[in-house]
């Protein structure tokens, strides 16, 4: 899919980074600029999402700290008193041109949990129906680090395959993906499009971020990765760029393109690789190994070694060698201590052991998703 045909784009989603939220204060006339340009979308038929970012930003100040606070109570205090001025902002800038917000906020477990993950989809989609612009940011006030997304440009491209976007946008203080660090190498090349996310390419974003922020260039690009999988075109663009979305939509060429992989997954495989959350690990044998990733097939008890972790029937968990990375995840058949107890028997041996038989396989093929792009990681692990 070329730059072209972005002008067919029916629903994007649009996320905004906190550099542009927040200056010396709130960023009023940004707001409104994107605002504006959201309206000019919605006019044309087109359904807009919004990620925003800057309630840590925003709220910090609020309470009088001097720093960005580096706890996890005061970040989570400082979200709780900036999401109000946050929406605030969002909604007096959207009204002016006619638009109406919603709040959404998410958490990690609400994107992990298939049903919790269905349900809100079923929010997002009323909403849109209704004419409404989602303004959706992590709910930075209960989530604990290790339950975190971690950072909108994840958040984003989790939004965008979950609402069925054709186009997500990451807007932030950059113009794009540099073939050098800019600020290093003033001489850098824009790189106009990336066909595909590599190691090398992930090296270039590098992985630090601005003061304000929790991504970088590097969350950035991955998460463009990921949604290229799905089959959604990214951008990285300039939100500081007059007119930036209206342009962008009308096929110019600024920031970095990524469009969407000829070999596409499917939207449940998508969340399985990328929003499910792995409880624990099964390590394989290098027979199951070649059977499940380069051939496809489901992963019976007699590959499994070893069992890692604490987890029911129903459950992610990822799958790895000994000693490696995962390579694969899905939803398995049986709990740990099940587990345990048939790993390395033949299927017709499970009845004989437990005294029932959930399933021939301790994961089917349906439920498992294979890593095309080691580079590109899976969902978060406990």
């Amino acid at each position: 899919m070329s730059r072209d045909r972005l002008a067919k784009t029916r629903r994007l989603v649009v996320k905004v980074g906190s550099q542009l939220i927040r200056g010396q204060g709130l960023e009023v006339g940004r707001l409104k600029s994107l605002a504006k340009q959201l309206g000019q979308l919605k006019r044309g038929g087109r359904d807009c999402l919004l990620v925003s970012s800057g309630a840590v930003a925003l709220g910090y100040k609020r309470l009088g700290l001097l720093e960005r606070p580096t706890s996890l109570r005061l970040k989570q205090a400082s979200a709780a008193a900036g999401q109000v001025a946050l929406m605030m902002a969002w909604e007096k800038a959207l009204e002016a041109y006619g638009l109406k917000a919603a709040q959404i906020l998410l958490t990690a477990e609400d994107l992990a949990d298939r049903g919790r993950f269905l349900n809100a989809k079923n929010t997002f989609m009323a909403l849109l129906e209704l004419g409404v612009i989602p303004v959706v940011n992590e709910n930075d006030t209960v989530a604990v680090e290790e339950l975190k997304v971690g950072d909108n440009d994840t958040l984003g491209s989790l939004v965008a395959s979950l609402c069925e976007a054709d186009l997500f946008v990451n807007l932030t203080d950059q113009d794009g993906l540099f073939e050098a660090d800019p600020k290093k190498e003033p001489q850098a090349a824009l790189i106009d499009e990336v066909p595909l996310v590599t190691p090398a390419i992930l090296a270039l974003a590098g992985g630090s971020s601005g003061p304000l922020g929790t991504g970088g260039m590097f969350t950035k690009v991955r998460a463009a990765g990921r949604l290229s999988e799905r089959g959604v075109p990214s951008l990285i663009a300039n939100g500081l760029t007059r007119d930036i979305l209206i342009r962008l939509l009308a096929g110019e060429k600024l920031g970095t393109y990524f469009p969407p992989s000829e070999k596409r997954r499917g939207a449940y495989k998508h969340w399985l690789a990328f929003a499910a959350r792995p409880r624990g690990r099964l390590i394989v044998d290098a027979g199951a190994a070649l059977a499940v990733r380069d051939k496809g097939k489901s992963l019976l008890p007699g590959g499994v070694a070893g069992v890692e972790g604490l987890f029911a029937a129903g459950d992610a968990v990822s799958i790895a060698q000994l000693d490696q990375e995962p390579f694969g995840v899905g939803l398995v058949n049986y709990s740990s201590p099940e587990v345990g107890r048939i790993m390395g028997l033949s299927s017709h041996q499970i009845e004989e052991r437990l005294g029932y038989s959930h399933s021939e396989e301790i994961i089917h093929r349906d439920n498992l998703v294979v890593f095309p792009n080691p580079w590109i990681p899976i969902a978060n692990q406990e």
